[in-house]
């Protein structure tokens, strides 16, 4: 039963009596709600925590089962594994079209490392067919800088009357003789004809 001016009139208590009791009760009960909400406010702070600290501990376990390494530290080894692959999958597009080019400036197969290792392959740029953009020019490039690497196919040099030394034909060349003839082709023939003289 709630303790009311009614009630406590009906048990003939003094009307003076009755506000003094009210107002004792009014102070208690507004105590107890003051401290029912405190009790609360700490309740859900506890339960806050005890979220965190379940958060916290789950964390710890997955960077425990990762070998001791973050979210954040396996998503950039991820990012970085990616464009390691990106990278060296466009390597090997722009090494292949390179090759192309080569091929068709007569260059033998042999030398394709040779002349990579010496190019700028990775500045490049591929069309929408995987061919380069600036072939022909590059194509050109090729043949002046790696003259002394093409194949010089249906191509004789120039007839010497007089050939070094003033020997005939099939007489054996120096290597000083031979590496001062000027046409690739003619210089490529004579080592051919005296491997003798390289060592070979």
């Amino acid at each position: 039963m709630a303790l009311t001016r009614k009630f406590l009139a009906s048990k003939g208590i003094d009307a003076s009596v009755i506000d003094e009791i009210i107002t004792a009760h009014t102070e208690t009960v507004s105590g107890l709600k003051d401290e029912l909400d405190k009790a609360n406010s700490y309740k859900e702070k506890a339960d806050k925590f005890d979220g965190v600290q379940k958060e916290l501990n789950d964390l710890k376990a997955e960077v425990a089962k990762n070998g001791g390494k973050s979210y954040e530290a396996l998503k950039k080894e991820f990012d970085d594994y990616k464009a390691d692959v990106a990278r060296k999958e466009a390597r090997a597009a722009k090494e292949a079209a390179y090759k192309d080019v080569l091929k068709d400036a007569g260059v033998p197969e042999k030398h394709f490392a040779k002349i990579l290792k010496y190019s700028d392959v990775d500045g490049v740029e591929l069309d929408e067919k995987g061919k380069i953009k600036t072939a022909s020019d590059l194509l050109k490039s090729i043949k002046e800088e790696w003259a002394d690497h093409i194949e010089t196919k249906g191509k004789s040099g120039a007839e010497t009357p007089n050939p070094p030394g003033g020997a005939g034909k099939g007489a054996k060349m120096t290597k000083e003789q031979i590496m001062q003839i000027t046409d690739t082709a003619e210089r490529q023939k004579a080592m051919m004809d005296n491997p003798e003289v390289f060592g070979i």
